[in-house]
C-alpha cells in the first residue's frame, strides 16, 4: 500500500477490500475520513430524537370557554378533548383533587361535567359544547398536580379531563367559542 494521507489510506483500503466501489460508500468513507486529514478525531453521528407526526396536534381545533375550560375538535368535529386553560390552572393553585365525569353519559354545553380543587378554591368543569364522555383521564385521580404543570396538554401525560364525542349540535356550539387570540385578550382582562 502507498504510503500518503490517512485519505487515501482509507480509499486505498476500501477499493482493496471489495471489488466494486460505488460512489455512495466511497462518499461514506470520504465524510467519516474527512476530520482525520484536518487531525481532528471522528465524531459519532448524533443521535437526534425525531418527532413522530401526531394525528393530536395536527387535526385538532382548539376554543375556548368564558368560564376558562378548552374544547380540542378533530376537523370532522365529531371527536376532541376538554380540559381547563392554563390561566384557569394558575388562579386555581396548587390542584389536590379533580372530579372526573361518568364515561358514556351526554352533557349540555354549560352543565358541570367535573369539578377541580385547588389549596386555594374549587371549581366547575363546565361542557364547552354538548357533548358525550368517552374516556376520562384516570392519571387526574392519582397526579391531580398534573393540570397545574401542562393544563392544556392532550397527550397521554397531560392534563385534559375528558375525551368526548361531539354530535351536530355541539359541532355548531364549538364553532361560537373564542379563539386562542379572542381568550387571551378575554383573560388578560378578567
Amino acid at each position: 500500500m502507498p504510503t500518503g494521507t490517512k485519505l487515501e489510506s482509507l480509499i486505498s483500503l476500501h477499493h482493496t477490500s471489495q471489488s466494486t466501489t460505488t460512489m455512495a460508500s466511497i462518499a461514506r468513507s470520504l465524510r467519516f475520513a474527512a476530520p482525520l486529514t484536518r487531525g481532528i478525531a471522528p465524531r459519532a453521528p448524533i443521535a437526534r430524537p425525531i418527532r413522530a407526526f401526531s394525528s393530536t396536534k395536527l387535526s385538532l381545533a382548539r376554543k375556548y370557554t368564558k368560564d376558562h375550560e378548552w374544547i380540542d375538535l378533530s376537523a370532522d368535529k365529531k371527536h376532541g378533548f376538554v380540559g381547563i386553560s392554563e390561566y384557569a390552572a394558575e388562579q386555581l393553585g396548587d390542584v389536590v383533587y379533580v372530579e372526573l365525569p361518568e364515561a358514556g353519559q351526554w352533557v349540555e354545553q354549560g352543565d358541570a361535567v367535573g369539578a377541580v380543587e385547588s389549596v386555594k378554591s374549587a371549581s366547575d368543569i363546565n361542557a364547552p359544547v354538548r357533548l358525550r364522555v368517552v374516556q376520562v383521564n384516570d392519571n387526574l385521580e392519582e397526579k391531580p398536580s398534573t393540570i397545574n404543570k401542562v393544563p392544556e396538554d392532550d397527550s397521554a401525560g397531560g392534563g385534559w379531563i375528558a375525551k368526548v364525542e361531539v354530535d351536530e349540535e355541539g359541532a355548531k356550539q364549538f364553532e361560537k367559542l373564542l379563539d386562542a387570540e379572542a381568550y387571551k385578550t378575554f383573560a388578560g382582562a378578567d
